[in-house]
């Protein structure tokens, strides 16, 4: 829930997240035993505001991502984020193979903090958003990789974010389902919801981002 009082949606203070690397022999005489992906990192991204993140690859811009959504914790500094957030970074994360599409809309709308309830009665608009009615009782492991993000994509944008995460996935499906995509994230824009993108294409950075970091 966002706080009255605070104009930020996303605030990180002093983060820099490194890992432990593995190496033996005469590698570890000459390497670190740690690598820094990202040092000391400060950023406030406001209510309602479109922020692009840009770097080459390897600059750590997924690793930021990460932090921000809390799929790991930073090694020093703080993340604070006020507001329900949706991060659209490995889409299918928690999906089951063995289990039907039907059942994973509900397993994984569940780690997307949406109830039994909620899930009943968007289940319809997920189904008919990702494009997958006449699969939706098979088994996942009968899907392909494009349905299987499609699914994955249309549960997370019907989580009902006021924080998104995005991480170079609107590539997802054909063209067609790529501009339903993009254009679900311009309407979340326009309802003033919090946008952090990172990609490489530069008309979705121009078009979507207020502006880069």
């Amino acid at each position: 829930m966002k706080s009255p009082f605070s104009p930020f949606s996303i605030q990180l203070q002093g983060v820099t997240k490194s890992f432990p690397l593995q190496t033996s022999g005469w590698l570890s005489r000459l390497r670190p035993d740690r690598f820094t992906a990202l040092a000391n990192i400060t950023l406030s991204v406001r209510h309602g505001e479109s922020v692009a993140i840009l770097g080459r690859n390897g600059a750590g811009k997924s690793t930021l991502l990460n932090l921000i959504s809390g799929v790991a914790p930073p090694t020093t500094g703080t993340v604070r984020i006020e507001g329900h957030l949706t991060a659209l970074l490995e889409l299918g994360t928690g999906f089951h193979p063995d289990l039907t599409g039907r059942e994973n809309v509900f397993l994984n709308a569940s780690l997307n903090g949406l109830s039994r309830i909620e899930t009943t009665r968007r289940f319809g608009s997920i189904v008919a958003f990702s494009e997958l009615e006449e699969f939706i009782n098979a088994p996942l492991r009968t899907y392909s990789s494009g349905m299987w993000l499609r699914l994955a994509f249309g549960i997370a944008v019907h989580a009902d974010p006021e924080i998104v995460l995005i991480d170079e996935i609107l590539a997802v499906g054909d063209d067609r389902f790529q501009q339903k995509c993009f254009d679900r994230m311009k309407e979340y824009r326009s309802q003033g919801k919090t946008i952090l993108c990172a990609s490489h294409v530069h008309s979705i950075v121009a078009s979507l981002c207020d502006r880069a970091i």
